[in-house]
């Protein structure tokens, strides 16, 4: 069964710093673009992050220069390291995948909070 599994959210202090992780299973991340998404409480999810099959990767201009997303083939796990977090990050962050056989796949979701 494809499944995507987020961890690592929490509560941290404005200028801080995590790192959210978002393991795959059923399925090989190598050949997909995974995305990460965030959504603000009464809003759509918008996009934070895309991760080529390749190389490349692309930021939202509100999060470039502080937030990196990074892919793991052999783990099979995609990671989105926050830096110099803001209380505006404050969301709900998603991993997603599509092009699969069975469609498109989110994560359950981690929280991020940002506050003093």
């Amino acid at each position: 069964q494809e499944q995507l599994v987020e961890s690592g959210g929490g509560l941290v202090q404005p200028g801080g710093s995590l790192r959210l992780s978002c393991e795959a299973s059923g399925f090989s991340i190598r050949n997909f673009y995974m995305r990460w998404y965030r959504q603000f409480p009464g809003k759509d999810r918008e996009v934070v992050a895309v991760l080529t099959t390749g190389v490349g990767k692309h930021h939202a201009d509100s999060v470039k220069g502080r937030f990196t997303a990074s892919r793991d083939n052999a783990k099979n796990t995609i990671y989105l390291q926050m830096n110099n977090l803001k209380p505006e990050d404050t969301a709900v962050y998603y991993c997603h995948a599509d092009g699969l056989m069975s469609g498109e796949l989110w994560g359950q979701g981690t929280q991020v909070t940002v506050t003093s």
